[in-house]
């Protein structure tokens, strides 16, 4: 099975479209969000429409709790009833014939919508909190750093940003993880238009700098 993980799109509408286009050819079996679908940009309403269309299961971001501010006033009412509905938690078990495992969605942490799962995190930090939720594997986005880090039996993997990248690569990012005899993690990058969406920005109510953010991915 292939499962394709996303997380902060950011109302970067140019670069979900992009990302959407390379996710049809790459077609896995599944597709989960990880949480905030707005801030940061002019087309949070448009974001949301695209992910509802296609019916993708999405969990609640830090963002997409916020409603003060230009960027969060943007959402209709309608897409916010949307927003606060969105669960903390997405969990996948899969059963063996000699064993299960289970993976863990979650914006920030288990434990916190705004905790960052760095991965320079302590070893013990993280057993302990991955036990308190029985996850052999956990998911997560927030810090905008993808990354993949194993634990002894354990597997972390930040998916990273569609919409707004901090790892010095302007390129939108998700992961595909494919679960068969073992987990496999493919990290994938695709280009979309950084100017429209910095463009927008600039000629918005939003503070500059969040286009010069986009552009040099920091």
């Amino acid at each position: 099975m292939r499962i394709a993980l996303f997380s902060d799109v950011h109302a970067n509408l140019p670069a979900l479209e992009a990302f959407l286009a390379d996710l049809d050819k790459c077609k896995p079996d599944a597709v989960y969000c990880l949480g905030d679908l707005i801030g940061y940009n002019i087309w949070p309403n448009e974001v949301i429409a695209e992910i509802r269309k296609r019916g993708i299961a999405t969990l609640m971001g830090n963002h997409d709790q916020k409603t003060k501010g230009y960027a969060y006033e943007l959402v209709t009412a309608d897409n916010r009833s949307y927003l606060n509905t969105l669960p903390a938690h997405i969990r996948l078990e899969f059963l063996r014939d000699d064993y299960s495992f289970h993976i863990l969605m979650a914006h920030g942490s288990p434990r916190s919508i705004n905790e960052y799962m760095l991965e320079n995190l302590g070893e013990d930090y993280v057993t302990e909190m991955m036990n308190e939720v029985k996850a052999n594997v956990l998911c997560v986005g927030h810090s905008h750093l993808p990354y993949y880090r194993t634990i002894g039996d354990k597997h972390i993997i930040n998916v990273g940003s569609v919409g707004k990248p901090k790892d010095n690569d302007p390129r939108g990012g998700y992961v595909v993880l494919t679960i068969g005899n073992d987990i496999k993690v493919e990290f994938i990058r695709f280009a979309y238009n950084v100017e429209k969406a910095a463009r927008a920005i600039e000629v918005s109510l939003l503070p500059n700098e969040l286009a010069d953010r986009l552009r040099m991915a920091f």
